[in-house]
């Protein structure tokens, strides 16, 4: 086969797998399911409908196979094609070091809350691997792209409240300002987090921040709805409330 026979033949196939997995996805897809997802993220509108119990299982099955070239010619006209992308990086077999660099290229695609944290919290390798991935993740902690600074907090969120990390993840969220609201309410829920495992320490941080006044309220907010919280803290947390000015 001569070179530009061989080219066409791998563009036909790499349509063909392309219209294959979009139509496994379209068969796959709810439109009870859509119509429930598609209210919660309100910021796309290109929802098919597939619960993600499914997608991970599709992208399992892709990751057994030629996941790297499935990754260089994925669609990503659908909110689905592009969750099974980070799928994928997340379930394929590579070291830590080439894991951090699909990563890398991967970031800039999310363009939603709920596929920023189903990518989050399918990267586990990052639990053998913490320095490593820390030492990654700050390039997006200053990010001016809503979703970067996002997939930092809910990675921090997700894998760093523990002891060695309780101190350096609040300082973090101490230095990003990020206006965006699922940036805001990223830090709000992970600083609600850090409060039930180590409730001293996000004290003593909650009395001296310079969080601006919507995150720190939702995250005393958060604190406040955590069944792990009794009844004589949460009181104490309400009345840390800070008054907005009308």
């Amino acid at each position: 086969m001569n070179r530009r026979a061989h080219g066409k033949h791998e563009h036909e196939n790499v349509h063909a797998r392309n219209v294959d997995i979009k139509r496994q996805l379209h068969e796959l897809s709810e439109e009870t399911y859509r119509k429930f997802a598609a209210s919660l993220i309100p910021t796309i509108d290109n929802v098919l409908g597939v619960r993600i119990p499914v997608l991970r299982q599709l992208a399992r099955q892709i990751a057994k196979g030629d996941w790297q070239k499935y990754l260089k010619t994925a669609d990503d006209e659908f909110f689905e094609e592009v969750m099974l992308q980070g799928l994928v990086i997340a379930y394929a077999k590579v070291n830590e070091r080439e894991r951090l660099s699909l990563i890398g290229e991967f970031v800039p695609q999310i363009d939603n809350w709920s596929v920023c944290d189903s990518f989050c919290n399918s990267l586990k390798f990052t639990v053998k691997h913490r320095p490593l991935v820390w030492e990654f993740l700050r390039q997006y902690v200053a990010s001016d792209q809503e979703y970067e600074a996002r997939f930092a907090v809910v990675m921090m969120l997700n894998y760093y409240i523990t002891e060695e990390y309780i101190e350096r993840v609040l300082a973090i969220f101490e230095q990003i300002d990020h206006q965006g609201y699922y940036v805001k309410m990223a830090v709000a829920w992970a600083l609600s987090m850090c409060y039930v495992q180590f409730p001293e320490k996000t004290m003593s941080y909650l009395q001296m921040n310079t969080l601006d006044t919507f995150t720190y309220n939702k995250a005393l907010q958060k604190i406040t709805e955590s069944l792990r919280i009794d009844a004589k803290t949460k009181e104490q947390i309400k009345s840390m409330k800070r008054i907005t000015q009308s």
